[in-house]
């Protein structure tokens, strides 16, 4: 997962609403939006390549999602980001009991951010600064740095969220997420990677031949815990693939 937005808003009829892109190679193999037949309790997207899961829910209205941290000069770690989801979601731990165990081990993995919660509360942690922070209500944005570091497609994606609260359709909330939009190169991070591919990643919706947005998901909470899921899938080119929704 690579951009995730979202507005937490406790005592609201939808404390939650969360718009996110997964951006990966198109050859690496992934399953779409359904209930994992092995681990019954979770729902969502699966990389099939390590197992784990960019973005998913579970009963009781718990959720996890993560982001890569963009860095080609660390060393990649032989372990999955995507446990650290799954093991949220198949267990029992608080969300800041979890999150402060992961900081503990932060280390084992490739550099991330991690997203979590339920409709209590809503935790975030990034490997870099290890310091495991309990999100007051706002608005919020991440993508392959920090929480709310502003590269310019982060920041128009969460004015586009802003803007879409008014009506917080899936329609508008899929829109901000196939924006092609791309911004003045003299404005971008410089994160270790070519200029050239810098530009490429630079918008919010990524399509090449290799290398782009596979799935967009929007995630809805309610008060009650029950979660709304809905993906819509993406190949070569930005193809678009399909949809799926499931709700808990």
């Amino acid at each position: 997962m690579c951009l995730i937005v979202f507005a937490w808003r406790p005592g609201k009829a939808e404390p939650l609403i969360l718009a996110a892109n997964r951006d990966e190679f198109y050859a690496r193999p992934a399953a779409p939006l359904a209930r994992w037949e092995d681990t019954s309790p979770i729902i969502g997207g699966r990389d099939l390549t390590a197992g784990g899961t960019w973005l998913a829910a579970a009963p009781g209205g718990r959720f996890a999602a993560l982001t890569n941290i963009r860095d080609p000069h660390q060393t990649p770690s032989e372990r999955s980001r995507g446990e650290l989801t799954t093991r949220y979601l198949l267990g029992t731990l608080s969300a800041e009991a979890y999150m402060t165990e992961v900081a503990q081990h932060s280390h084992a993995y490739t550099g991330f951010n991690l997203l979590l919660g339920d409709r209590h509360t809503l935790w975030h942690l990034n490997s870099r600064s290890n310091h495991p922070r309990r999100l007051e209500a706002g608005l919020y944005g991440v993508s392959n740095a920090d929480l709310d570091t502003p590269w310019p497609k982060l920041l128009r994606a969460k004015e586009a969220l802003n803007k879409a609260l008014n009506e917080a359709t899936d329609d508008n909330l899929f829109a901000l997420l196939g924006d092609t939009w791309r911004p003045d190169p003299a404005t971008l991070p410089h994160t270790g990677v070519s200029a050239e591919l810098e530009h490429l990643l630079s918008s919010v919706f990524i399509s090449s031949r290799h290398y782009g947005t596979r799935a967009s998901t929007v995630l809805r909470l309610n008060q009650e815990g029950l979660i709304q899921l809905v993906e819509r899938r993406f190949g070569e080119q930005g193809v678009f693939l399909g949809e799926a929704r499931q709700t808990l």
